[in-house]
């Protein structure tokens, strides 16, 4: 039976550091990823805050880069689902999609899913209407019209990236304002295709066949907002189900862990946007990767084997 130093759950950039620094350290390193590298930063179109790339970079290409570093130094990647996990004891079991894996540590680096609207007609039009990830979906609207849903930084993002490709771009906000920081609002206020709908809560979304637009409730009486397409920017859920009851989560489910990325099992790590913390950036998970696995070695130089 092959146990592995180190398992990473998820290839984000917290991941993939972690990958990098276990297998520079000589660790035997596995990284078991569920559907492609780079997780939230790989549906980025323009990654402009990562130290080094002036002229930003192209989250899926700056995804691929750090594959390609851990890899350079004997990290390996496989395509699985993990499906459950068993932390008890000194070696730990993952289950997955294609068998069971093992390890002395577990760095958790899932990062955290699109939040869902919660509304009628929202899973009908899943993928024929409405979409979670702009970057991904934005191309098939060019030269129409389009919805985006929430006020944050990353819906304001949708909604500027979007603008350059559509015809017409709603930004749809429960509140009477932006919850988005000034750079992001100061920059939407120069585009003339954007018009924010604001104090709007989404009741439903409509279309008998085919997308037709959504219904929100305003001060004045509920109005309809029509539509070729709807981009969901209302948040993310960490992806921590499987880890409920296996380590401590807190009320909205991220994995409790300091700066040390440390959870209350010995040998398990949380890092990136997965756990508990102030700041959610690709340079944060980065830091968060490497602390992981020092602590990691530290506890694997402790053990019995």
């Amino acid at each position: 039976m092959r146990i592995y130093d180190i398992i990473i759950i998820g290839g984000g950039p917290a991941g993939y550091t972690a990958a990098l620094y276990g297998a520079r350290a000589g660790l035997d390193t596995l990284i078991i990823e569920r559907m492609s590298v780079g997780g939230q930063m790989s549906i980025t179109d323009v990654i402009d805050n990562y130290p080094g790339f002036n002229d930003g970079i192209d989250g899926i290409e700056l995804s691929f880069k750090m594959q390609a570093g851990s890899e350079r130094f004997g990290a390996k990647t496989e395509y699985a689902e993990v499906l459950d996990v068993d932390f008890l004891g000194k070696v730990k079991k993952i289950i997955t999609s294609s068998g069971e894996k093992f390890a002395y540590t577990v760095i958790i680096a899932t990062g955290a899913n699109p939040r869902l609207l919660g509304v009628d007609g929202e899973e009908k039009f899943t993928a024929r209407g409405v979409h979670y990830c702009a970057h991904c979906d934005g191309r098939f609207y060019k030269d129409k019209t389009v919805i985006v849903a929430g006020g944050g930084n990353t819906a304001v993002s949708d909604a500027l990236y979007l603008s350059r490709l559509a015809k017409k771009v709603y930004l749809v906000h429960r509140r009477d304002s932006l919850k988005a920081t000034k750079i992001y609002v100061d920059a939407l206020e120069k585009i003339d295709n954007v018009e924010s709908v604001f104090s709007a809560n989404i009741l439903r979304i409509d279309g008998a066949e085919k997308f037709e637009g959504i219904v929100v409730k305003r001060p004045d009486g509920e109005n309809k907002i029509i539509a070729d397409g709807l981009f969901v920017s209302v948040g993310r859920v960490p992806a921590t189900k499987i880890f409920d009851g296996k380590v401590e989560l807190d009320s909205d489910g991220y994995i409790i862990a300091n700066e040390s990325t440390k959870t209350n099992v010995g040998g398990v790590y949380a890092v990136g946007d997965v756990r508990t913390k102030v700041l959610r950036q690709v340079v944060t998970a980065v830091g968060d990767g490497a602390v992981a696995v020092h602590y990691a070695e530290e506890y694997i130089n402790g053990l019995e084997k």
